[in-house]
């Protein structure tokens, strides 16, 4: 008689934490000096005015303000124009 039952393959038991990635302080919000304003992987927004990114790519401000984010053309390297966005802090 077997003491415990038949479990079968373990490999779907595991699962990784969850990260918090995304928009932490919104469009027009009040940031002060070191907050979080996106967590991402890659710099989907680009820092912009007043704002830093972190080893992780994290944008954090780097003065009090207001919160804008916004799209700007931009031109890669290879020639292409592409629309990119960017986080502002505004006095």
């Amino acid at each position: 008689m077997a003491s415990t039952k038949a479990g079968g393959s373990t490999k779907n038991l595991r699962d990784s934490n969850p990260k918090y990635l995304g928009v932490k302080v919104a469009d027009g919000q009040k940031a002060r000096p070191g907050m979080v304003l996106v967590r991402q992987r890659g710099t989907k927004i680009a820092p912009g005015k007043n704002v830093r990114a972190g080893r992780d790519h994290t944008l954090f401000a780097m003065a009090e303000g207001t919160v804008q984010y916004r799209t700007a053309r931009k031109v890669n390297f290879d020639g292409h124009k592409v629309a990119k966005k960017y986080a502002d802090i505004l006095a």
